[in-house]
């Protein structure tokens, strides 16, 4: 997963930027385990992804420099792909279950939840409960005007 910064000169991939103009790529983690899904806000300040630095697959928030890591939202399930809502006050992302999926797994095929957070913190509420997973909400989907987004359930073939 990739994220353009909002003036489309940097581009964020795993735990690394880019600027467009090319050059050496900047470091932003280096904690052990994975780090996932960057994704930058709105306003470019912060950079949100998720990470299993806590044991779980959590969602983490960074400054844009890849200072000052905070763990957001302390889900007891393994959390992927935060999405800023376009007014910023939002995040979307996705939970498996703990005990069906591993930390740093994100398969298909998968009963999941789509949750929802405020971006400054806070409790999370479920969305919609879904049979999905890898592909679900791999990007960002909200609509301009931060009331609805896009995402992708499946259904097995018989």
């Amino acid at each position: 997963m990739n994220s353009w910064a909002p003036d489309n000169r940097t581009l964020a991939f795993v735990s690394y930027t880019i600027s467009v103009d090319g050059g050496p790529e900047t470091q932003l983690t280096d904690s052990p385990g994975l780090d996932d899904g960057p994704e930058y806000s709105p306003d470019g300040g912060y950079i949100w992804f998720n990470s299993v630095r806590s044991g779980l697959m959590q969602i983490w928030r960074m400054d844009a420099d890849g200072a000052n890591p905070v763990h957001m939202f302390q889900e007891e399930a393994n959390c992927w792909f935060p999405h800023v809502s376009p007014d910023g006050k939002w995040v979307v992302y996705l939970a498996y279950d703990k005990d069906e999926v591993a930390p740093g797994d994100h398969p298909a095929n998968k009963h999941v939840e789509l949750r929802l957070a405020p971006a400054a913190g806070g409790a999370s509420r479920t969305l919609a409960k879904l049979f999905g997973g890898q592909g679900t909400i791999n990007v960002n989907s909200w609509a301009p005007d931060n009331r609805t987004l896009a995402f992708v359930s499946y259904r097995l073939k018989a």
